[in-house]
């Protein structure tokens, strides 16, 4: 046997080491820098198992005979025919002049969503983007499923989003600082595993054992009590889902209440704030909002309330919101909430105190955050203007021509022909997907690019087999990490795949425009020039020194400039008129003028409790059960599912619904036992597991299961919890996700046990090429 080879590489849960020998993967060793690295890159093997890639270039029978005429309720069902990469990039090249030049460029969606790879050269969104900006431009998304409402809501309210992406208080600040700390959400290392475009050190760990250590005070108010490690001394507030913004307000009313608010801040930091007030006090519309008020709504205890507003103002105070309480109805107002809080206390702008977004959210948001320039490939200039947020995609194909409104403006949904969907699954992150599979049939062409036979790659019209990051050369790097990791590659690709950059090149070759996609360079070619680009921006803006390529490639890593122990808004409380933040008044906007103007019922002028559309309150039924759809332990969103941390989370095949023991006994449902989850948008099975680490009406279902419906009945088998989810806008003003706002129903299930992934594997068969 030869010997072992040791490759460095990065994925978005980490860095590491693929150890290889005679083409096969050996082993995986952690990064030597990394404090705490994921279980999940024990998983990245099963990249190389054939069974769920894309082997070759494939288009639907039925496409390849009608084309943009073919019968589009036919994606999914009929089987696909193998063609060669000069016929598949000559389709789609074809396509892309056609729905151009008959309909307009903004007739072309480009859905990508960028999480295939950690990869910054191969990064399937961003060439995209770039080989269809050079031949018109495209439609194309704004903010992510992740986090949408929330930085809308910031960038109005504190003129950018910089607080929810990672330059907050840093976690050191607050470990040294805060003596109490209330977490809204997660502070888990569950969700800190992954960070997009990669990471090589997870922190987070580190820094909780300090606030552990130093015996900070921490509120966790969360329906689920593993939303923090077990190890941290934290008190458990089992909050109703979808209510943190009553808690805050009445925290808020309470200070108010005792003649308490931090008046100079307010006055020198804040505008609008006499509106909030008003609303805080009853007299805008005779409801107080206080501890009572708040306990009410919450199911939480209002003496505890009462006492914690107090504690907020007389010890050094830090809020955690994590970006999950804004994929909600109202998810704007959580975030803007807890900024009209921490505002009230006073306190932003000190060391240890304010309010923070996204903390364990990604894995690199409150560690030191890079200074330097991330390496990435340019999307070049966008020809045209036409955009969609990302979470209103069937919205768009469903109604083209029809209006929508986003941040204040009106705009139209283009008439989409053609969807280009590129190291993406909305079959994984889109709501309600039985709505979702309405507008599937729309387009006339569908084209989706994957390494993975996903539920999209099946529903396509045609399907590009791309490399994954172990098959090709890459690298690694973002703000939120301190390194730029080497991404060389470890095996020959699998099947006929190809790598992202070169599959568009060949497309941008047959539309005249290589010479501008590829700059003249290939692939090493592109991947010195990136880390070159960021070394040079080191050296000359921050004089920090980072190795040169040739000892970056060979050494596997380079370090960036960071900085730590950050206070956010330090110099603008001290000077708020010198360091005027970008919103209407130059200050942090609680009572906004502009959403003043604009009427949205939706979406107050300031920070209001509005009932979402479905909660445990108001009426809901005592057979209802609040569902929450959070991010799996053992994958990111859907990738590698089948790998071994994925499936050591899986039960009978399935993924597990966590519900309280009152709850499933109420329902006649055992511990391990198959449960159906249902209500109106759809049905799917899931595996119980009962436990009391969750609130009394409350349901846990992780994302990420392969979307697997039975073609005879549409129940959904693997337990993805998207054929549930409710597909609306957060508001008119910031159209997120509204995932978290979804009540279900479960029952045992009495029927035949298969293997969710038999029966996926089953439909890849039926699929396969003629």
């Amino acid at each position: 046997m030869s010997e072992i080879k040791r490759i460095p590489h990065c994925s978005h849960w980490g860095a590491y080491t693929i150890l290889v020998q005679d083409e096969q993967i050996v082993g995986i060793e952690p990064f030597a820098h990394d404090p705490a690295p994921s279980p999940i890159i024990h998983s990245v093997p099963e990249w190389a198992n054939p069974e769920r890639r894309v082997l070759r270039p494939m288009v639907r029978s039925g496409w390849l005979d009608k084309r943009e005429h073919s019968d589009r309720r036919k994606r999914g069902a009929e089987k696909f025919v193998s063609v060669s990469w000069d016929e598949a990039t000559t389709l789609v090249a074809d396509e892309i002049r056609r729905v151009s030049s008959t309909h307009g460029n903004a007739s072309i969606f480009a859905g990508s969503y960028g999480w295939t790879n950690s990869g910054r050269l191969h990064h399937a969104s961003s060439l995209l983007k770039r080989m269809l900006n050079l031949v018109g431009g495209f439609t194309r998304h704004v903010d992510t499923y992740s986090i949408a409402a929330g930085p809308v809501i910031l960038r109005h309210t504190l003129g950018s989003s910089d607080a929810c992406d990672g330059q907050a208080n840093t976690l050191d600040t607050i470990a040294a600082h805060t003596e109490t700390l209330v977490v809204f959400g997660a502070l888990s290392p569950r969700t800190a595993q992954t960070e997009a475009g990669g990471i090589g050190a997870h922190r987070l760990e580190s820094y909780l054992r300090k606030i552990a250590e130093r015996g900070i005070r921490i509120v966790h108010v969360s329906p689920l009590k593993d939303d923090m490690p077990d190890w941290v001394d934290a008190e458990w507030w089992p909050i109703r889902p979808n209510t943190d913004t009553a808690l805050m307000l009445g925290l808020a009313g309470e200070i108010v209440k005792a003649g308490r608010p931090a008046r100079d801040f307010l006055d020198r930091c804040t505008s609008g704030a006499e509106r909030l007030l008003g609303y805080l006090d009853g007299s805008s519309d005779g409801i107080r909002k206080d501890a009572a008020w708040a306990a009410e709504i919450c199911g939480l205890d209002a003496d505890g309330i009462r006492q914690l507003a107090r504690r907020l103002v007389d010890t050094r105070s830090m809020l955690t919101v994590s970006w999950s309480l804004q994929r909600a109805h109202h998810g704007e107002q959580p975030f803007w909430a807890a900024l009209g809080l921490a505002s009230i206390v006073g306190q932003i702008g000190l060391p240890g105190g304010g309010v923070g977004y996204g903390y364990a959210s990604l894995g690199g948001v409150g560690s030191p955050f890079n200074l330097g320039k991330s390496p990435a490939i340019s999307q070049l200039t966008r020809p045209i203007d036409s955009f969609i947020p990302v979470a209103r995609i069937s919205d768009m194909l469903l109604n083209p021509g029809a209006t929508f409104t986003y941040e204040g403006e009106t705009r139209t949904y283009p008439d989409t022909r053609l969807v280009y969907w590129a190291g993406g699954n909305p079959y994984h992150h889109h709501q309600d997907l039985n709505r979702l599979s309405e507008a599937w049939t729309r387009p006339e062409t569908i084209i989706v690019q994957d390494p993975m036979f996903t539920a999209t790659a099946q529903r396509a019209d045609i399907v590009l087999p791309a490399t994954t990051s172990i098959e090709r050369n890459d690298l690694a790097g973002n703000k939120r990490s301190d390194f730029i990791i080497a991404m060389k590659q470890a095996i020959k690709p699998v099947g006929d795949s190809l790598p992202d950059f070169e599959i568009f090149d060949r497309i941008a070759g047959k539309l005249g425009v290589a010479d501008r996609f590829n700059e003249g360079r290939d692939e090493m070619g592109w991947v010195r020039h990136l880390y070159e680009a960021s070394r040079q921006d080191a050296s000359e803006r921050l004089g920090f020194d980072m190795p040169d390529f040739e000892t970056f490639w060979h050494d596997g890593y380079a370090r960036c400039p960071v900085r730590a122990d950050h206070t956010f808004l330090a110099d603008f409380r001290i000077d708020p008129e010198a360091h005027a933040l970008k919103t209407e008044s130059g200050k942090i906007v609680l009572g906004s003028e502009t959403l003043a103007r604009l009427g949205y019922a939706d979406c107050p002028s300031h920070p209001a409790w509005v009932e979402p559309a479905e909660w445990l309150g108001n009426g809901s039924d005592a057979s209802d059960l609040h569902m929450i759809s959070h991010q799996p332990a053992g994958r990111l969103h859907s990738q590698i599912e089948t790998g071994v941390a994925s499936v050591a989370n899986k039960r009978n095949g399935r993924e597990q619904a966590r519900l309280h023991p009152d709850d499933a006994a109420a329902r006649g449902v055992s511990d391990g036992q198959t449960i159906r989850i249902w209500n109106a948008r759809g049905a799917c099975l899931a595996t119980a597991d009962v436990t009391d680490s969750v609130r009394p009406g409350v349901l846990v279902l992780p994302t990420g299961a392969w979307f697997t419906p039975r073609a005879e009945t549409g129940l959904e088998v693997a337990g993805n919890p998207n054929v549930l989810t409710l597909d609306i806008g957060t508001s008119q003003f910031g159209q997120g996700c509204s995932a978290h706002t979804c009540l279900v129903r479960a029952e045992p299930h009495i029927a035949d046990q298969r293997d969710a992934f038999e029966e996926y594997q089953d439909r890849l068969v039926a699929l396969a090429t003629a």
